[in-house]
This record gives C-alpha cells, sequence and structure tokens, in this order.
C-alpha cells in the first residue's frame, strides 16, 4: 500500500536519541518504520496517531541484511519512505598511542561500515521516488581533533564525509542527505564513557561546554526535525554540530 501520510524510519527505537526521534515523527504526522522498539514505545506512538512498523534484530547497522530489512518492511508496508534517520557505533575513548587493533575494528564496524549499510540502502528507493530526507547522526568530534577520543573522532568523520560524499552525488534527483553530530548529551552510554555518572567530573566537563550544561536527547530530536520532516527541502551535503557551542 502507499502511505497518505509521510513515512519515517529510525533504525533503532531502543536507544540514545530513537525514541525522542520516534516521538518527535509521531507528533509532526508520520507513519513509522523503526528498529528493535523500546517497551510501550509502540503503542504511545500508535496512541499519537502514528501507524508503526517494529522490525527486530535489525540495530546493528554493520550488520549487512540489517539496513536493507528495515528498508524492506517499510516499502512493503507503505510503499516509500520520506525520511530516515540512523546512529550506530560506540564511544571508545583513549590515545591514538595506546590504542589497540581490535578498539580500531570495533570502531570502523560501528561507526563506518554500519552507517554505509544504511546509506545505501535508504537512498535507493529515495532516488527511485525522486524525493526524500536522509540524516546519519555521526558525532561532533568528527569536526575537530578530539583528544582522548582520537580514533572515534577519526571514523566519525569518516562517515560524515560519507554522507556529504552521497549527498552531493543524488542531489539532482532531489533527495537531501545531511549529518548531525552530537557531544556532550546527557544519556547513559555518554555518562558511562566520560566518567560524568560522578558529580564532579560532570561539572569539570561542562565547564568545557559554551552553554555549561549537557543537551537532551528530547531538543536534539526536535533539532533534527528540520532536517527530516518535509519542511525544508533545500539544503544536503551539510555537517551540523549539535555540542553546546563546543565545535
Amino acid at each position: 500500500m502507499t502511505s497518505q501520510r509521510r513515512v519515517a524510519l529510525v533504525n533503532d527505537a531502543r536507544s540514545y536519541v530513537g525514541p525522542a526521534l520516534a516521538r518527535e515523527f509521531a507528533r509532526r504526522g508520520h507513519d513509522l518504520v523503526i528498529g528493535s522498539p523500546a517497551p510501550g514505545l509502540e503503542e504511545e506512538l500508535r496512541g499519537l496517531g502514528s501507524t508503526v512498523v517494529s522490525v527486530d534484530g535489525a540495530r546493528n547497522l554493520a550488520e549487512p541484511t540489517a539496513a536493507d530489512r528495515l528498508v524492506s518492511a517499510a516499502l512493503d508496508a507503505f510503499g516509500r519512505i520520506d525520511a530516515a534517520v540512523a546512529f550506530s557505533g560506540q564511544i571508545i575513548g583513549g590515545s591514538f598511542l595506546e590504542s589497540t587493533d581490535e578498539q580500531l575494528d570495533a570502531l570502523f564496524n560501528g561507526c563506518v561500515r554500519g552507517p554505509y549499510h544504511f546509506l545505501k540502502a535508504v537512498a535507493a528507493p529515495m532516488v527511485a521516488q525522486k524525493s526524500g530526507q536522509i540524516v546519519l547522526i555521526t558525532s561532533a568530534s568528527a569536526a575537530r581533533p578530539t583528544r582522548g577520543a582520537s580514533l572515534y573522532s577519526s571514523m566519525r568523520a569518516g562517515a560524515t564525509m560519507m554522507a556529504k560524499n552521497l549527498a552531493q552525488e543524488i542531489a539532482p534527483t532531489g533527495v537531501q542527505v545531511n549529518a548531525l553530530g552530537t557531544n556532550f548529551m546527557d544519556f547513559p552510554e555518554f555518562h558511562e564513557a566520560a566518567g560524568t555518572h560522578d558529580p564532579a567530573v560532570r561539572e569539570r566537563l561542562e565547564s568545557r561546554v559554551p552553554l555549561r550544561r549537557m543537551g537532551t536527547l528530547e531538543e536534539f530530536a526536535a533539532f533534527s526535525m528540520a532536517f527530516l520532516d518535509g519542511t525544508s527541502g533545500f539544503t544536503t551535503g551539510q555537517f551540523v554540530a549539535y555540542a553546546g557551542g563546543w565545535a
């Protein structure tokens, strides 16, 4: 069937900004395809008026069939994809000289290979329909050398450039591709990597942020909608850091 509403795809609706993104899409009149939703999220989204299709086991985009399964579910259910957004990978810190091949492989799989599969999978049907908006969430560390996270920063920069290259390649079809990069966000995995469960550590870290606080997932989801909800069609190939002025 072909949906009469815009259709949005979120690769991971269980962690990080995924649930907040899904809620924003629903509030803005989208039907949804979501990967592995958090408990109770499907019912919440349906209560907001969305038709929801969930796909289990597709959160790990480095797995070669994960993105294809999300796209197939969207096309089978709705006949189109108007917006697609993904995040992947883990935060691994440490110095460059003390880094290991194992860390390099893990970061490449999560931060480069996963986005590669996602971008290829979602771009193909959008190019065919000559419309669509894609956002790849990377990291603000992609914008500048990041002491203590050199490999992570490097891999995020690679994914960001991949999105910008795809944007230029398919711009004549009308499909938009942009990258957004966060840092200093208030969510468990960041606290675990940065040690900011400790109030003293958090205070020191927030002093490095020009806005002097951490960002919330809800405000980042709302910001992302400018690139995803169909209201702005004249921006592509951009990277925007969402990091309180740090980058």
